[in-house]
């Protein structure tokens, strides 16, 4: 339903007149990337690919993240992660924050997987998005995780916490890793009281319940 509206919006766009590179280059190349099919997926790339040898816009970090990501999607992390590192010190402007944003979150998160040597460059990357949006979920959400590999489960909830009340409590996801943080860190009440506001709006979640709860309420009567 969200690709056939995004569908129906990219035939209303091409009739408007103003910025080409949006309306004409990347929301199509977008869509295309959405949908996960290859030949989708490999027609974005060839497309961005051209434009940005033909247009001199290599360094656009809206052309970078929609090739990163059509990368990505075919399994080549490390021609996405070079694309990607084009923009690693690259200056923040209004009117490239957006994609420049997503760009250093994709890094942050391709160095995250990567392993230990690359999170000090993924929590630099994070810090900076933060410098120029406070409220962005996903930001602090990593912060989380690196925190979580490195054990510090009192900072790793700080920052679950505030990716929970970024995303409006609305990710399952980041509500178990809070809930989970706090276990680890002894804050049994708080693992508990995080554990049933999310099952409260996830009844079905599959791990919450005996990763966290009865652990915690467990912890608590002993």
């Amino acid at each position: 339903m969200a690709l056939h509206t995004a569908a129906k919006l990219l035939q209303e766009l091409s009739m408007v007149e103003g910025d080409e590179l949006q309306t004409h280059v990347l929301y199509p190349n977008l869509y295309l990337l959405a949908t996960r099919q290859k030949t989708n997926v490999e027609r974005a790339l060839i497309d961005l690919t051209t434009f940005a040898t033909k247009s001199n816009q290599q360094d656009n970090p809206g052309v970078v993240f929609g090739i990163a990501t059509a990368h990505l999607l075919l399994k080549q992390t490390q021609r996405a992660r070079n694309q990607l590192k084009r923009l690693i010190k690259a200056p923040w402007t209004l009117e490239e924050g957006e994609y420049l944003e997503r760009c250093w979150l994709l890094l942050s998160d391709i160095y995250i997987q990567a392993g230990q040597n690359k999170m000090e460059v993924a929590n630099e990357l994070l810090r900076r998005v933060l410098t120029y949006n406070r409220s962005c979920a996903k930001a602090y959400e990593y912060l989380g995780y690196i925190m979580e590999k490195e054990q510090s489960f009192r900072e790793a909830a700080g920052h679950f916490e505030n990716a929970w009340k970024m995303s409006d409590q609305s990710n399952g996801m980041v509500g178990y890793k809070l809930a989970l943080s706090y276990l680890k860190a002894k804050q049994y009440t708080d693992a508990i009281d995080i554990s049933q506001s999310v099952l409260t709006k996830y009844p079905n979640h599959p791990r919450i319940r005996k990763d966290v709860l009865e652990k915690a309420i467990a912890n608590l009567r002993s």
